[in-house]
């Protein structure tokens, strides 16, 4: 088999929201992989602008802007390119969670990116130097709704004045999941990807109680330790936690898992 197919034959279930699995979905599909795409997270515009309008106008009040999600990011920027008739304040700086919401700025002219390198979470994100000494920083964080509170409450405890901007809603999507637990159950689905805590819960809601025995006996791909963990409060059984982080790190765990297992799957 050549080593660009080394998943050829494996489907791969890819639970990121739509918006996110366009990459990863084609960089699967380049080594010979069949990704099966379910969004466990639907990512839709929240109904009243006027708290987020009023907050671009005053982006000149901000030191830092910190966006948490690519979908952070598009939703924001496509926002202020409305809003803004100016250029964005000279001394605004920009902070991302990982890097695919770094990329994600770049698309819109903002090259310079407080981004971790080997992480893409809040944690990851604090360890900067940049952010240790945040008193009188003025600091607002795009994001969803709800979400974590660690980031921000962090950069609170160190001194910084925070605001919130949430530009988009998550919500768990209504789904029908029949030919795909019948697919499972006949041993059709031999990985999943899971990309956030709230997404693995969505899952095991929507796949109901055989579903969630079948997840629990098929191997389950993330970068992050926190998805790792819950993902073990679920009674999942077989969790592989990627090396390094962002898509890159999925698709090199996937590879070399299934390099180890490829003989159980005839590959």
């Amino acid at each position: 088999m050549p080593a660009n197919k080394q998943l050829d034959g494996i489907n791969i279930l890819v639970t990121r929201p739509i918006q996110q699995s366009v990459f990863l979905a084609e960089g699967i599909r380049a080594i010979g992989g069949n990704p099966i795409i379910l969004p466990v997270l639907e990512i839709t515009d929240i109904k009243d602008l006027n708290l987020l309008i009023d907050l671009i106008d005053r982006l000149d009040e901000f030191d830092w802007a910190i966006f948490v999600s690519p979908n952070a990011v598009n939703k924001a920027m496509q926002l202020i390119g409305k809003q803004r008739k100016r250029t964005l304040p000279s001394h605004l700086r920009f902070a991302a969670v990982g890097k695919g919401s770094a990329d994600a700025l770049k698309h819109y002219g903002i090259n310079e990116v407080l981004v971790p390198v080997e992480h893409s979470d809040s944690e990851a994100l604090l360890q900067q130097e940049q952010l240790q000494n945040m008193a009188g920083k003025r600091v607002v964080i795009f994001r969803g709704n709800g979400g974590r509170e660690l980031l921000g409450n962090t950069l609170i405890q160190r001194g910084a004045f925070l605001e919130y901007a949430e530009c988009y809603q998550r919500r768990k999507p209504d789904v029908d999941t029949t030919s795909l637990i019948t697919a499972w159950s006949q041993g059709e689905i031999h990985a999943v990807i899971i990309t956030s805590s709230e997404g693995l819960h969505n899952l095991f809601d929507i796949i109901g109680k055989l579903g969630q025995q079948l997840l629990k006996s098929t191997p389950v791909f993330t970068v992050h330790e926190r998805i790792a963990r819950t993902a073990k409060e679920l009674g999942l059984g077989k969790i592989v936690k990627a090396t390094s982080a962002g898509d890159e790190g999925l698709l090199e765990s996937l590879q070399a898992y299934f390099q180890v297992a490829g003989k159980h799957y005839n590959l």
